[in-house]
């Protein structure tokens, strides 16, 4: 793929959001979390840049090439490359939270289905777990922490106008699913991010395993 930067993006600084994609993407890829092609990873190179996976790309096998350089209204910059379909969902966060600097959306199958247990609900709410602290900003197991579930569509400012009212409603939020779909979740950096997506797929597992087992969960 030729990627042309513009000159306000210095090449070694891409050079390393791409690997740092990509080495997640795989590891990510490799945990069975991304299926047939699925998913999507971004980081942000500057307040008016992101750099994003190109669609339809086996993340178990993604190299620096297989990362784009995308503006912050999701357009294509310097390639004729395309990104995600879902890219308007990582650039909102961009845009929302001027202090995250990655983004992270999978399909496992602990997502997957906690997403489609809970739609009706609209909301996932975790209390009582102590991985909670996990996230940045949860500093106890008692603070009630909700994950909305977002109804999927196939039209991308819909879900985007959702996930906006949940923030125009002054609502905390560190990540959400959408129905039948997967999750999205972010961080200042990588490492964070990856850790905001481990535990809560771990959290979510949980709550799957208390609906399994008949047991009352504490929410």
């Amino acid at each position: 793929m030729s990627q042309v930067l513009p000159a306000t993006i210095s090449p070694a600084l891409f050079a390393e959001r791409a690997d740092a994609i990509a080495d997640a993407a795989r590891e990510l890829a490799a945990a069975g979390w991304t299926p047939a092609t699925s998913s999507n990873f971004s980081m942000r190179l500057d307040a008016d840049h992101a750099a994003i996976t190109i669609s339809g790309r086996d993340k178990g096998k993604l190299g620096r090439d297989d990362i784009m350089l995308i503006d912050m209204h999701g357009k294509a910059v310097g390639t004729d490359a395309r990104p995600s379909a879902e890219t308007d969902l990582h650039t909102q966060i961009y845009r929302r939270y001027p202090e995250m600097n990655a983004v992270l959306h999978t399909h496992s199958r602990t997502q997957s289905v906690a997403s489609r247990l809970f739609a009706k609900e609209g909301v996932v709410r975790l209390v009582g777990w102590e991985l909670q602290k996990a996230i940045a900003g949860q500093t106890t197991h008692d603070a009630e922490m909700a994950i909305p579930v977002f109804p999927n569509t196939q039209h991308m400012p819909e879900l985007v106008a959702q996930v906006d009212a949940w923030l125009d409603s002054g609502k905390p939020l560190h990540a959400y699913l959408i129905n039948g779909h997967g999750i999205y979740t972010w961080g200042r950096d990588m490492a964070e991010t990856r850790r905001h997506l481990e535990a809560l797929e771990f959290l979510l597992g949980c709550e799957l395993d208390l609906r399994r087992l008949g047991a009352c969960s504490p929410i």
